[in-house]
């Protein structure tokens, strides 16, 4: 937990010794706005995209109620983001219900789908089992819920190593479906060794976007920074996922994680174009919209980044560094499994939690029979002891996670 205590007082002094909070969005990448309703948004620019959107856009991931999704667009919201895993592909549905009698041009909508694509999530590759075929029936599959004829950016999930970026087949299919029509925009969305992967979507030549893990529990900032500052500078547009840092500290969901002030720390990277914080009640959309009056993050909201003193904790959030991996001897896919972990007892999506976990494909839980776990998380995680709680979750019927 000090180590944690010493990075935030670092990232502040770093902030404030550069003018970071206070002056970075006077610059010509950020602008203020009021809109007709007299709301204020700060805008930046998309990367080559030359798209303008406020640095608050809407993830759908968590939301089944088509009014909040109006609302968001109603108050300004430009860009949503879903995904064909999103609620078996239901989340897709209802944003294009919610937008089918809006003028296109009004709404930009980023999706992505996994189906086709063999994954190897324990390193951030694609394997030769990939059917590009199953890719694009994908997509269309996407298009058809989505009631649209293109998306304004399509994303690959989980290329996380620069070998996955740059795989052929992949490579070549999204040019072929941006020279379709099918998207304005392509890009990659990565959940680990990120930096690698934004270097490399900069290096194509042919992806426009990335969206990453980004938040102020990550351990590798000067790493993510330099590779967003590298990207920025040949015209990516980049997005932040994951800014809440997994909302709560505890499981009991007894500590919540200052969100407010978490998503002003993202939003101090100038070079995060956009985030896309998932949106599930109205109040949490009007708290993530109202951040854009003030986007100043202060010394004491700085400090509600820091693990409550009253209890250690490690958070939930994981940033899938991969480390743990060669420490396990089965060799689990622990990463994937603390995603599925947060999901749960954080985001409070079950049905999710449970498609994490079975993409983990934890068939035979060997740490019942471990003595003493040898993994040490960077992160602080008891990584024995939250597989073992997460995995009751593989036991409970589908049926009913259809309700949760």
């Amino acid at each position: 937990m000090q180590n944690r205590r010493r990075f935030l007082k670092n990232s502040l002094l770093a902030i404030t010794g550069t003018g970071m909070a206070r002056d970075s969005f006077a610059s010509a990448t950020s602008k203020l706005v009021s809109t007709d309703e007299g709301k204020k948004f700060v805008y930046r620019t998309l990367g080559k995209s030359n798209i303008k959107l406020p640095v608050v856009s809407m993830g759908t991931g968590n939301c089944d109620n088509p009014n909040l999704v109006r609302e968001a667009l109603d108050m300004g919201v430009k860009l949503l983001a879903t995904h064909e895993f999103y609620q078996q592909g239901n989340n897709e549905k209802m944003v294009g219900e919610v937008i089918k009698d809006r003028p296109r041009d009004s709404v930009l909508v980023l999706t992505g789908t996994g189906k086709g694509l063999e994954i190897d999530f324990k390193n951030g590759r694609f394997g030769p089992g990939t059917n590009t075929d199953v890719f694009v029936e994908s997509v269309n599959g996407s298009l058809e819920r989505l009631q649209m004829d293109h998306v304004d950016i399509l994303n690959v999930p989980f290329a996380g190593s620069r070998e996955a970026v740059f795989f052929e087949p992949v490579l070549k299919t999204m040019e072929m479906i941006k020279k379709q029509g099918k998207a304005r925009f392509i890009g990659i969305a990565s959940h680990n060794i990120e930096h690698e992967a934004i270097r490399a979507a900069a290096d194509t030549g042919v992806y426009d976007m990335v969206t990453i893990a980004y938040n102020f529990l990550k351990t590798n900032q000067q790493e993510m920074d330099e590779a967003m500052q590298y990207a920025a500078d040949k015209g990516l547009g980049i997005i932040g996922m994951k800014t809440m840092a997994g909302v709560y500290w505890d499981k009991e969901k007894k500590q919540p994680i200052n969100t407010r002030a978490a998503l002003k720390w993202v939003l101090q990277n100038e070079n995060i174009h956009t985030t896309i914080p998932d949106c599930s009640t109205f109040s949490e959309l009007h708290q993530d919209l109202d951040i854009m009056r003030d986007m100043v993050l202060t010394e004491e909201e700085l400090m509600d980044l820091n693990p409550p003193a009253v209890e250690a904790t490690s958070g939930l959030f994981c940033q899938q560094c991969n480390r743990c991996l060669s420490q396990c001897h089965e060799y689990i896919d622990i990463p994937t499994i603390m995603r599925g972990y947060m999901y749960a007892y954080g985001y409070r999506n079950l049905r999710l939690a449970r498609q994490t976990m079975d993409k983990a494909d934890l068939v035979h839980l060997y740490c019942k029979d471990c003595g003493e776990c040898q993994v040490k998380c960077t992160m602080g995680f008891n990584v024995r002891g939250r597989i073992l709680d997460i995995a009751r979750i593989q036991d409970i019927p589908e049926d009913i996670l259809h309700f949760s």
